[in-house]
């Protein structure tokens, strides 16, 4: 709409042609007389002066007016240019990067056996990884050593499931990045500039969130398996320890091989 109105703005500029046509008319010997002379026509008096003069009066006012029309069409235009300013972007990626990071959030928060929680972290290596007691038996031992076998493979598996959600949420990302520079590109204003460039900001803060993500997975699994390894190391210890303690030996006793 703002177009169209600046267009009825748009009038040929005269003033030029009017100023020569004021001299043609006051300066031309053919059409006047020299401007000192008064002629009469049926008791009208005519000043060629007088008549020069008001031509130059009426060229300087629609000059004026050409002045304004040229003043309007620039307010005009500059209106033009704040509404475009001012016009939002109609394409937002905001619900698709959401998802991408519910997913990877939905992944982690599936952690198997150890969660990513400070509390339970503390607890479950306070149950499963601490010091092993001398007075363990073999089968509490063998059961705790499957307990933490078990948890390194949950931590490996955790790890490539969160890999795979994160490499999933790869062509969705490439998909919003193409349209955003798209966006960008063909921006109408500022405003629609700098929304597409937040949206592009957002779309890298959740690669970043993806990557930290793996690296957690990632660092779960490894620490999972080093704290395996350390148990292991302290359940071989303390058998090792319990096999060399002296026991109490040979005790004789009675036996009956044969019953009468």
């Amino acid at each position: 709409m703002i177009p169209n109105t600046l267009a009825r703005f748009k009038l040929p500029r005269v003033s030029m042609l009017a100023l020569a046509l004021a001299g043609l008319l006051g300066a031309s010997p053919l059409l006047a007389p020299p401007a000192h002379a008064l002629f009469g026509f049926g008791g009208i008096v005519y000043d060629p002066t007088n008549h020069a003069e008001n031509l130059l009066t009426a060229a300087r006012a629609l000059e004026q007016i050409n002045n304004q029309i040229s003043q309007l069409q620039n307010e005009a235009q500059m209106l033009i240019n704040q509404a475009r300013n001012l016009t939002s972007l109609p394409y937002s990626a905001l619900s698709a990067l959401q998802q991408n990071v519910d997913r990877t959030r939905t992944l982690l928060s599936e952690a198997q056996n150890i969660a990513f929680d400070v509390q339970q972290i503390d607890q479950m290596f306070q149950q499963d990884y601490a010091n092993i007691p001398l007075s363990s038996s073999d089968a509490q031992l063998l059961s705790d050593a499957r307990t933490r076998w078990g948890n390194t493979v949950g931590g490996l598996q955790d790890a490539m499931r969160v890999q795979a959600g994160v490499v999933g949420n790869i062509d969705a990302q490439r998909a919003q990045l193409s349209a955003l520079v798209g966006e960008s590109q063909s921006a109408v204003g500022a405003l629609q500039a700098t929304q597409a460039g937040n949206q592009l900001l957002a779309l890298q803060a959740q690669q970043i969130a993806d990557l930290t993500a793996v690296t957690a997975a990632n660092g779960r699994a490894e620490a999972l398996a080093e704290a395996e390894r350390a148990a292991a190391a302290e359940q071989g210890r303390v058998q090792r320890e319990r096999f060399l303690t002296p026991g109490t030996g040979y005790q004789p006793g009675s036996v009956q091989m044969f019953h009468n």
